[in-house]
């Protein structure tokens, strides 16, 4: 049977706002941070699905953002509860338990190292993109392990959830409400990008560079630009993570986390608006329904990842709608 992919994408976002309602109605708090958790993933994935999906670009070390955006708020919000100075060289502040103000900084400053990163790895291509951001992905990974002043390998503990102007982010149902309004702006602006004519390009040059360079357009500027964009969202992902569990360690930065976001656009389809939410659906199901019955529940997310690759190309959205191409 072929679905419409709009109704998918209407049934997709009723659902994450059906069951929460419904978890509160129930008193079951625990599912309502369930699906916080996959809002959040879906958040970072739809960062990453701009340069896979749009950009087809593969980076396996979208993870330091993801890290990066969690140790933001992490060492904000540590230097605000332990009312201790945080040394910046040119200046000094105590931290802050805001969560506008840290969400700023996440992004900020992943946007700043997405630059930095970018200009090195989009002057290699294919296989050698993918190994210099895994490197990328490493090296933060290590310093995070050697940051004693932050917990180093165990991790840094943040004992109090971070404030929002008018609302209790201690109840589990506002915090969801606030994690589902950022992934809702960030997927439509995501939507009015790749319709946009930067989006059209960028598109173009993932297919031809060279027939993009002859419009007079640069596609290193275009993957660049892209690039930055995808860092700083998940870099938003990364410190809403990390208010989530209020807990920031090294994992942040690993490259399993980068594949695992990977496996999420697959399931749900590369180049799809909403793959990325349903692919972490689907993922957070599987890691909580599985994982309860045996540790080894990633054997079935490779069953299923596999037969998404051999049959249904275009990922689940794909193989109800079908047809195989992203289509946003």
């Amino acid at each position: 049977m072929i679905v419409n992919e709009r109704a998918i994408n209407a049934l997709v976002i009723a659902g994450l706002v059906g069951l929460p309602l419904w978890a509160l109605v129930m008193d079951e708090p625990f599912t309502i941070t369930l699906v916080t958790r996959a809002v959040i993933l879906a958040l970072a994935a739809a960062g990453l699905n701009i340069i896979l999906g749009f950009g087809g670009m593969v980076s396996f070390g979208h993870a330091v953002f993801f890290g990066i955006g969690g140790y933001t708020m992490g060492i904000l919000a540590y230097h605000a509860q332990t009312y201790t100075a945080l040394d910046l060289g040119a200046f000094t502040t105590g931290g802050t338990k805001s969560m506008p103000l840290i969400w700023l900084a996440a992004m900020g400053l992943s946007a700043i190292v997405a630059l930095f990163i970018g200009l090195l790895s989009l002057r290699t291509s294919g296989v050698y993109f993918i190994m210099i951001t895994l490197a990328f992905g490493q090296m933060f990974y290590y310093f995070a392990i050697s940051w004693a002043q932050y917990g180093g390998e165990d991790g840094l503990s943040i004992y109090v959830r971070n404030d929002f102007p008018g609302l209790n982010t201690l109840q589990p149902i506002q915090f969801f409400a606030i994690c589902f309004a950022l992934l809702c702006i960030v997927l439509f602006v995501k939507a009015r990008l790749t319709a946009s004519p930067f989006g059209l390009a960028l598109n173009a040059a993932r297919q031809s560079g060279a027939r993009v360079e002859t419009a007079g357009l640069s596609p290193l500027r275009l993957k660049l630009l892209a690039f930055v964009i995808s860092g700083a969202i998940t870099g938003l992902a990364g410190a809403l993570f990390a208010d989530l569990n209020r807990f920031v360690s090294p994992s942040m930065f690993s490259w399993q986390l980068s594949g695992e976001l990977i496996v999420l656009i697959i399931i749900g389809g590369v180049g799809r608006l909403m793959g990325p939410v349903i692919g972490a659906c689907v993922y957070v199901a599987l890691e909580h329904v599985l994982g309860g019955i045996t540790e080894f529940w990633h054997v079935y997310l490779g069953l299923i990842l596999l037969s998404i690759v051999l049959f249904a190309r275009g990922g689940l959205i794909g193989l109800l709608t079908g047809k195989e191409g992203a289509h946003v």
